[in-house]
């Protein structure tokens, strides 16, 4: 059995879960069975048989023996630890391989870990919360494979995001059409999962669906997710996704309109971003979602911050790698892209005035911002690094939002629109842009540091990740030595538990074709990696999340 050596540790978190319970317990049992024999003796009913110090002598005996009790069962549970002592985390891992519950070989799961937050060891719980529910030996996947989960900031609900299962699309008489003998079309979904006191998932709620037009159920209309992400308050929820194939307007002939529009039907969807606000384990759709686009989008990052008029503001950060504008595009064919929204405080998306932004990355692939304004201070920067792959290789392209005049070149009107632009340096106010910084292949994912200090990178094509230091008064990045870990083979996501009691913090990742979680403790003052020991994971792990 494939998790066999490692159910016991999961057994044994289960059963270190229910700590206080059993101690209520066992003191309960012994203070009820002291409690009777005193009553006894006040009542009368043991002097006929016992003299005084007989019955004196039987209570001590049975407070030796209750104390000697309790002392075992102390001992036992502090093997276990104590939240004191060995505190401990949660991490969730999604599989795109098959499923060892229920249904054999049939369906998709969720896999979850205790954390040993002294050490960052990982012990299995279970794999039995199921991300596509329904599965049968007919249609084993009926959800398409799952990308993302994420968990809300008090770690008490999971979101998993699945792809959907578009139809291949053929052109007959006259229209973009499924091909003959496919499947019908099943649109991405959003489950929303409960956390259960031993760390393990409830079963899946509700799916939400966002691709077809309400009222439109079962929704078959082609569209796939690419990804999904939430704001650090957990306020919101963003998903970005493709559409259908070929993109409306781009086909041979092209049937429909130029995106971006509304869904007219089956093959007629245009890439989107889609917003929704977040309570509890339920999600709800904010107006003008889904916010359709004439770009198609790779991956997304929001974050808060607060520019010179000193009003706090959430940006979403978009990178497209295709210009599928067919009329009336200004400009036209600008394929590598970076789109900046503003999300208002009900989740409403309006593109900045300045958005798209032309890059130089081509093929960007990733991105993440970082925020290392000192609040109060003209010290530090918003920041922004694009990941992409060209025949060269992987790089990350540094870029900079304008939040205060004269740093990086920035002119008060540029502060005034927050500005995208490549991240320079200004020596005698001479203004020269930083050039990228090569990485592995495939830089697939980047994260920080609780510090802003740090920065991660996930490279799937080479098999490792970057570590970098962030000089935060410019945003510039310069290697950790070593510069890079290796990982498992072709990692696909990372999550990152931050530091518990200053003694370090630990960065997983999920390894698809290895099957395995590569996991490091890394340092809070240097950002130094130290890797951990790899843990089996189901097959194809793909998504991963730690609280």
């Amino acid at each position: 059995m494939r998790y066999g050596f490692r159910l016991l540790p999961g057994l044994l978190f289960k059963i270190c879960s229910s700590r206080q319970f059993l101690i209520h317990k066992y003191i309960s049992a012994t203070s009820f069975s002291l409690r009777d024999g005193w009553q006894g003796i006040a009542g009368g009913r043991e002097a006929a048989d016992y003299s005084f110090g007989e019955l004196m002598l039987k209570k001590i005996i049975g407070g030796v023996v209750a104390l000697v009790g309790l002392c075992a069962l102390s001992l036992f549970l502090l093997n276990c630890g104590s939240s004191s002592s060995r505190p401990s985390g949660v991490l969730y891992v999604l599989t795109q391989g098959t499923n060892n519950g229920g249904l054999t070989g049939i369906g998709y799961n969720v896999t979850s870990f205790s954390v040993d937050l002294d050490n960052g060891n990982l012990s299995l719980v279970n794999s039995n919360a199921s991300t596509c529910p329904g599965a049968t030996a007919s249609n084993p996947f009926p959800c398409g494979p799952p990308l993302d989960i994420l968990l809300d900031p008090t770690g008490a609900t999971a979101f998993v995001l699945n792809q959907g299962v578009p139809c291949p699309e053929v052109f007959s008489q006259g229209a973009w059409v499924c091909q003959s003998g496919s499947n019908a079309p099943i649109a991405p979904t959003i489950y929303p999962y409960t956390v259960n006191s031993d760390g393990s998932l409830s079963a899946p709620g509700t799916a939400v669906t966002w691709t077809c037009p309400a009222g439109v159920t079962p929704c078959t209309y082609n569209d796939s997710s690419v990804a999904m992400v939430r704001d650090a308050g957990g306020q919101f929820l963003f998903v970005i996704d493709q559409g259908s194939y070929p993109w409306p307007g781009t086909g041979n002939p092209p049937v429909y309109s130029t995106c971006p529009h509304p869904p007219s039907g089956t093959t007629d969807v245009c890439p989107s971003i889609s917003v929704f606000t977040i309570s509890s384990n339920t999600l709800t759709l904010a107006s003008g979602s889904p916010f359709y686009l004439s770009k198609v989008p790779t991956a997304l990052a929001p974050i808060t911050f607060t520019p010179a008029s000193g009003t706090a503001q959430e940006i979403l950060f978009v990178t497209n790698n295709h210009d599928i504008c067919t009329t009336g595009c200004s400009p036209l064919n600008n394929d590598n892209t970076v789109s900046v929204y503003t999300v208002s405080s009900s989740g409403v998306l309006t593109e900045q005035a300045n958005s798209p932004y032309a890059i130089a990355a081509t093929d960007p692939i990733s991105i993440f911002p970082v925020n290392t304004t000192i609040a109060g201070q003209n010290v530090g920067g918003l920041f922004v690094y694009v990941g992409n792959e060209d025949p060269n290789g992987g790089h990350i392209y540094p870029f900079q939002v304008c939040t205060v005049v004269n740093n990086g070149g920035c002119t008060s009107t540029d502060v005034q629109n927050s500005l995208l632009t490549p991240l320079a340096t200004c020596p005698q106010g001479v203004c020269t842009n930083v050039p990228p910084t090569n990485v592995g292949q495939d830089p697939v994912q980047m994260l920080v540091d609780p510090t802003n200090n740090f920065l991660y990178e996930l490279n799937e094509g080479s098999n490792q990740i970057s570590a970098f230091r962030i000089t935060t008064t410019s945003g510039t990045l310069s290697a950790l030595s070593p510069a890079t870990q290796p990982t498992g083979t072709q990692p696909v996501s990372m999550a990152m538990h931050p530091s518990v009691n200053n003694t370090g913090q630990f960065l997983y990742v999920s390894n698809a074709v290895s099957s395995n979680i590569t996991g490091f403790t890394l340092s809070t003052t240097s950002g130094a990696m130290s890797a951990l020991s790899p843990v089996i994971a189901p097959a194809s792990p793909s998504g991963i999340a730690v609280h």
